[in-house]
């Protein structure tokens, strides 16, 4: 652990307003906690940030003793970068107010916001913004990764509605950024991670969404899947922007619109959204019914702010988690095929392999608009592997990696940032693609020595 003198110590903890937690404190078990339960690390210091000033503050402090740095917004990353050893734990989780402008569609968030802060307070003037699919996700590491989720097709993705943010760089300053303001900084922090700084407040554009939209599922026994998935794959090329389809393969849950024998039961399921009212939705969606025999459907119309908390209980903190991801400009039938395989063969009921559809919106921007690159991407694809038992670690992990590798000679060759785990550094420069050196020449112009190194780290010498 850290040796520092208290004195030091006890001088750094009088510049905050919120608490300095340490190995033995009471709330320093719970503080270094995150949704990955594989992830286990153990910080010589958390500053639970009140404000700005207390970031300020504690980038100071770890750039002046030389601590490793790591930042915490919601906790939810899959590789566990909020989390460092032996250094200091910037977290940012009681930073979560959310205000919205309704006259200016706009919503400012601090770094701490989850998704299910941020449509609490925009769903009340019936707002929304692109984020993801998961409510207890941090707002921040979605925003800073890309962002994508159900109302990607319609409104793109979530970097394409930031327009503003607040950030404390490296040297110490706060930075008021956007188009106007720094633009290759906000360049930057829009698909580059949290290699820049600590973004204290983001600022997004609003639109009208809700509070009623059309969602549901619509879910098929496993031994369909095949044409399931090539009929769905054929409907997707002539979906309207204004219609998300998402497949998922697992062992069904125990849904109240299906039949008690069916859970646990392998299924492949079809999960369709739409920010239209049903009379113009559903006659949309309701071609999936022909795709096979359907065990069970549930589709209408529903508060948005409750569909996005629709699969939070799949993905509820504590399970121990690894991933793997592909991203597809096609699904051609030998992807399918290979999906099939090992869908057959998932190691534990808490597996699940998605296809994420994207397209529509997400892909009008050109590649190097923004730092996330991948404008052409029509489906992202995460191996989801989630188990609870320690002693499962080797057998779900070997899944994923078999998996991966069977499946890459179909895909794009390219992977969302947000998706890869802690031992994917290699495939770092596949996320950025040919945005990489100019993220390079912003970190090095922002964060010449890499203080801010836990993350899916772009390295300032390249």
């Amino acid at each position: 652990m850290t040796d520092m003198k208290s004195d030091v110590v006890e001088h750094f903890r009088a510049t905050l307003r919120g608490p300095l937690l340490q190995p033995g404190d009471p709330d320093y078990d719970g503080a270094r906690s995150i949704w990955n339960a594989m992830i286990e690390r153990r910080p010589a210091f958390i500053a639970r940030c009140s404000g700005t000033a207390d970031v300020l503050a504690a980038v100071a402090f770890a750039r002046n003793h030389g601590l490793p740095l790591a930042v915490r917004g919601g906790g939810h990353n899959i590789a566990g970068n909020a989390l460092c050893d032996d250094g200091l734990v910037i977290d940012l989780s009681a930073m979560r107010a959310v205000r919205v402008d309704p006259e200016a569609r706009i919503a400012r968030a601090g770094g701490g916001a989850t998704l299910r802060d941020f449509d609490h307070e925009t769903q009340a003037y019936g707002l929304a913004t692109p984020t993801g699919i998961n409510s207890t996700t941090g707002l921040a590491g979605l925003t800073l990764g890309g962002g994508f989720g159900w109302l990607s097709r319609t409104l793109g993705l979530t970097v394409d509605n930031l327009v503003g943010a607040e950030i404390v760089t490296a040297d110490g300053r706060r930075r008021h950024i956007g188009p106007d303001r720094e633009p290759d900084l906000f360049w930057a922090i829009r698909g580059g991670g949290g290699n820049f700084g600590v973004v204290t407040e983001f600022e997004f554009a609003l639109h009208p969404v809700g509070p009623e939209v059309t969602a549901g599922l619509v879910v098929f026994p496993f031994a369909e899947a095949r044409e399931v998935l090539r009929r769905y794959r054929d409907l997707v090329h002539g979906l309207p922007d204004e219609v998300s389809i998402w497949a998922v393969l697992r062992r069904a849950p125990p849904l109240p619109f299906l039949p008690p024998e069916v859970h646990g039961e392998p299924i492949v399921a079809l999960a369709a959204f739409s920010p239209l009212a049903p009379d113009a939705a559903l006659p949309l969606v309701t071609p999936l019914r022909g795709f096979g025999q359907v065990l069970g459907e549930h589709v209408g119309a529903v508060p948005y702010e409750a569909w996005q908390q629709a699969f939070d209980p799949l993905l509820a903190p504590g399970a121990r988690n690894y991933w793997k991801s592909h991203n597809f400009t096609a699904l051609s039938d030998d992807a399918i095929d290979a999906v099939l395989r090992y869908a057959a063969t998932l190691p534990t009921p808490h597996c699940e392999i998605f296809l994420g559809l994207i397209g529509g919106r997400a892909n009008e921007p050109l590649p190097a608009d923004t730092a996330y690159p991948h404008r052409d991407v029509l489906y992202a694809m995460n191996v989801h592997g989630r188990w609870l038992a320690p002693e499962d670690d080797a057998l779900v992990v070997n899944w994923a990696r078999e998996f991966f590798g069977t499946v890459a000679p179909f895909a794009a060759g390219s992977v969302y940032i947000n998706f890869l785990t802690q031992d994917e550094g290699a495939r770092i420069r596949d996320a950025y693609g040919g945005n990489y050196d100019r993220l390079v020449q912003v970190k090095r112009q922002y964060d010449p020595d890499n203080l801010f190194r836990f993350n899916h780290n772009i390295l300032p010498d390249g």
